[in-house]
């Protein structure tokens, strides 16, 4: 059996097991998403959204890229973000870093990869920012998540800058932003603490007027 066909065999293993669960399963899937989250994560391998806060398909909506971010000219993530606000009506985003991030490690040892340089730039940028900080930190590993739980938090802050989400606000839509970090080593998630769930969380200089209706 070769690597890809392995991989059909799974999925209809997968199926199966689905089915004998639950025979209305992916009836129901079929018909509808009605996520209440959407998840802004890391596209690491190790790193599987659903199975790490226990939800089924479906009612988790999923935006992944190298190192959780969320950049101002990212038409993909922006796209998702819209989606998931103005059409399924999400409750709750969670930016969701984790420990041991290669993209984070990168970004603080200044290590030069290519053309994903240029999009980890942001995290370089938030290095430098809290240079004396993290260079306190003598051991190495702790100053890679260090630098993880900082990259969260900016992100949080990020999200909380875009018109979409302040829109959302602005209309009253219920919307939390949550930042969390996954620890690969021992499979729990850390709440950073850093929940934006209204505009007057933030300084006056990061919120943006609504345009009014014509």
């Amino acid at each position: 059996m070769s690597d890809i066909e392995k991989l059909f065999d799974n999925n209809r293993s997968w199926a199966i097991g689905k089915l004998s669960v639950d025979p209305g399963f992916f009836d129901r899937l079929s018909h509808q998403q009605n996520p209440a989250y959407l998840w802004i994560g890391c596209a690491d391998s190790r790193v599987p959204a659903n199975e790490i806060v226990g939800l089924d398909p479906g009612e988790l909506f999923v935006h992944r890229n190298v190192a959780n971010l969320v950049q101002p000219a990212d038409m993909n993530c922006l796209a998702v973000l819209q989606y998931a606000i103005e059409f399924l009506k999400v409750k709750h985003i969670i930016v969701t870093g984790h420990y041991g991030c290669g993209g984070v490690r990168t970004a603080l040892f200044q290590e030069q990869l290519g053309l994903i340089d240029h999009w980890l730039r942001p995290i370089r940028d938030t290095r430098e920012r809290n240079a004396e900080e993290l260079d306190a930190i003598v051991d190495e590993y702790k100053r890679v998540n260090a630098l993880c739980e900082m990259n969260v938090r900016e992100q949080v802050l990020n999200l909380a800058k875009t018109t979409i989400v302040q829109n959302a606000w602005a209309s009253g839509q219920p919307l939390s932003l949550h930042g969390w970090v996954y620890g690969i080593s021992n499979g729990l998630v850390r709440d950073l603490g850093v929940t934006v769930s209204n505009p007057d969380h933030l300084s006056p200089i990061h919120r943006t007027v609504r345009p009014k209706s014509p």
